[in-house]
């Protein structure tokens, strides 16, 4: 599993080897792939939010470090991803995910809520505070 960063949000990024489901929320936004989604998302016993994201995808930027401090304050509590709409295509097809950033919430591997495009922490939290 790789640290996101915003500094990797701004160039593309290759897939990243697969790593066992995290049981607990580590405070980064961490990258998921194709390849690790079920386990890193989907398995999770924690509810996870996922970032649709993209290199060229400028609102992208600005919300990555709203994501950033919503994963330090929410640590244990919510874990999040961020997930290449580029390198990824299956995963983003298979939610119907069609503009970036599109954050989309799971719990118990169902995705519960679905928001697109960039926002402050304040209303973020606003947001999501009905299903966390």
């Amino acid at each position: 599993m790789s640290v996101f960063t915003a500094a990797e949000a701004a160039t593309p990024a290759g897939p990243s080897p697969a790593s066992p489901a995290s049981p607990a929320a580590t405070g980064t936004v961490d990258t998921v792939t194709d390849a690790t989604f079920a386990a890193e998302v989907l398995r999770s016993e924690l509810p996870v939010l996922v970032e649709f994201t993209a290199s060229w995808c400028p609102p992208c930027r600005l919300i990555a470090p709203v994501l950033a401090e919503l994963a330090a304050a929410e640590a244990g509590r919510l874990r999040i991803v961020a997930l290449d709409v580029d390198t990824d295509p299956v995963t983003t097809a298979a939610y119907g995910v069609m503009s970036m950033p599109t954050l989309m919430l799971f719990r118990a591997g169902e995705p519960v809520r679905s928001l697109v495009g960039a926002r402050s922490g304040r209303r973020l939290r606003q947001e999501l505070s009905d299903v966390l």
